[in-house]
């Protein structure tokens, strides 16, 4: 069995309307939600073994700021593809990650992110703005992961009900 951790970013902030989408920064409510989720990946022992992430500026921030909170000390892989992605570009980003690896974080953003959680378990759960599921995956070797599985959905934590 494998882990996945799916994450929105947190909260972006559109107060300048010039700067191009991939390059928008978190904003206040994004700053303080992005640690939280940090602390709550400590105390439910969900520490991931490795974190992919979008290179979008939003979602950069919130793996930092998660990492920092959390004590994540292994690698992030900021991936372009991940970038307004639909859940194929997930599966594929996936499907190449060594099977030493058995709890993954990807962080990313919708709708790519909640339709690929409902696809993975048949539960069209909400995922706001830093939003983490946790879905347990029926596979030994992360290149069996397809669009095709069944897998858990064990739970979902949004920041405003922490």
């Amino acid at each position: 069995m494998k882990t996945l951790l799916i994450l929105r970013h947190a909260k972006s902030s559109w107060k300048n309307s010039e700067l191009a989408d991939h390059d928008r920064p978190l904003n206040k409510r994004g700053k303080r939600d992005a640690p939280r989720m940090g602390e709550l990946l400590v105390r439910e022992g969900l520490i991931p073994d490795l974190i992919v992430s979008s290179s979008a500026k939003r979602a950069k921030k919130t793996t930092e700021l998660l990492a920092e909170e959390s004590g994540y000390e292994g690698e992030i892989i900021f991936e372009r593809d991940l970038y307004a992605a639909w859940p194929e570009a997930y599966i594929e980003t996936l499907n190449v990650i060594p099977d030493e690896f058995e709890t993954v974080m990807v962080v990313g953003h919708n709708p790519g992110l909640e339709d690929l959680l409902e696809i993975l378990t048949g539960e069209g759960e909400r995922m706001p703005t830093a939003a983490l599921a946790n879905v347990s995956l029926p596979i030994e070797h992360w290149r069996e992961l397809s669009l095709e599985i069944e897998a858990e959905l064990l739970n979902i934590w949004r920041p405003k009900e922490l």
